[in-house]
């Protein structure tokens, strides 16, 4: 019973790492969409997130058996039960890969009004975040799992660069160009909630391994 019971997980566990293979490349793809302002780019983004869809709804069901059919103990519930946390997050993920996509095709044929390196930039440790969260969980790594929540602080300091950029465009350009302000800023808002939901994913990871979520006791 112990060894199948194992087999689901190392099945499991493979589901997570092809999710997140889908998320990471969703993200890159978004990213590479709206550098290059490649529209087939970002609607194959959009048109894929089916797929991270699907997977979150076979990992969910896997998830379920494990818990109706094993009666997992104690630690084993943890590790389960944090993957059911984890889709969730991943999921969401894709979706706002998709939502970068959309504002990439909105904003198809526009000449930038500033400079895309701090959302390059956000889009790049996201995309590190992301993967080392779920590597983290992978490994049983609470210390990357650590690192994953600190680099939180440099996603958001990108955000507060980019908000100050845009500002000073509106100031000098008396809100001439203020549907690609706001549609930037939702962009980096988007990867900003990437990095969030990347922190999500981690803070589970450090439950699943030490039983406690943040302050508070689990198991």
């Amino acid at each position: 019973m112990r060894d199948r019971f194992n087999e689901q997980l190392t099945e499991l566990n493979n589901n997570l790492i092809e999710m997140g293979a889908l998320i990471e490349g969703a993200i890159a793809q978004a990213t590479q969409a709206l550098e290059r302002q490649d529209v087939g780019v970002a609607r194959a983004v959009i048109e894929r997130d089916d797929l991270i869809d699907g997977k979150e709804k076979e990992i969910e069901g896997r998830c379920l058996k494990l818990l109706l059919r094993q009666q997992p103990v104690a630690r084993d519930l943890g590790q389960v039960s944090t993957a059911l946390k984890m889709i969730t997050d991943m999921e969401r993920i894709g979706d706002h890969a998709s939502d970068i996509s959309a504002i990439c095709v909105e904003m198809a044929g526009q000449e930038y009004i500033m400079g895309l390196e701090p959302i390059s930039r956000m889009a790049q440790v996201t995309i590190s975040m992301v993967t080392q969260s779920i590597d983290a969980f992978i490994s049983h790594d609470a210390e990357l799992a650590k690192a994953v929540i600190a680099r939180d602080a440099e996603v958001n300091a990108l955000l507060v660069t980019v908000k100050k950029e845009l500002v000073a465009v509106l100031v000098r350009d008396h809100a001439a160009h203020g549907e690609q302000i706001f549609d930037l800023l939702q962009v980096a808002k988007y990867y900003e909630r990437i990095g969030d939901h990347a922190v999500n994913i981690a803070e589970w990871v450090i439950f699943a391994i030490t039983g406690k979520h943040k302050d508070r006791q689990v198991f």
